[in-house]
């Protein structure tokens, strides 16, 4: 069964077994606008949970994308690098970036449900 968690920077996953596949919510392609660039993770690199990962860039700024959790980068979305507009018009399904392999599934337990981030999201506005 997958299961969906958020954090305080707008990163999501969406977990199935023992892999992760991160992207960024919605809320957070909208502050950003109209996204240009992504770079992503290469295979085989350490995610570390809190760090950066992957750098977005709109018209308006870049901003950093952070692990939600600790593993091994094992798939980059190839689609969001050729597209990145992939990520405004599908953030939290086509326009996912990595997929990794958690080293620590205790990591999710700090993250939030999808009602815990909606309610985060509407203390921001």
């Amino acid at each position: 069964m997958t299961k969906l968690y958020f954090t305080e920077d707008h990163e999501w996953i969406s977990v199935d077994g023992d892999v992760g596949t991160v992207g960024i919510t919605d809320y957070a392609q909208h502050a950003l606008g109209d996204i240009v660039f992504a770079e992503l993770p290469a295979l085989g690199a350490a995610a570390v949970k809190g760090k950066e990962i992957a750098v977005v860039e709109s018209v308006k700024a870049a901003s950093d994308v952070y692990s939600p959790v600790t593993g091994e980068v094992i798939a980059a979305n190839a689609a969001v690098a050729d597209q990145p507009g992939l990520v405004n018009e599908a953030p939290e399904d086509s326009g996912w970036f990595f997929k990794v392999r958690l080293s620590n599934a205790s990591e999710l337990d700090g993250l939030m449900d999808r009602d815990a981030y909606d309610a985060f999201v509407k203390g921001l506005e």
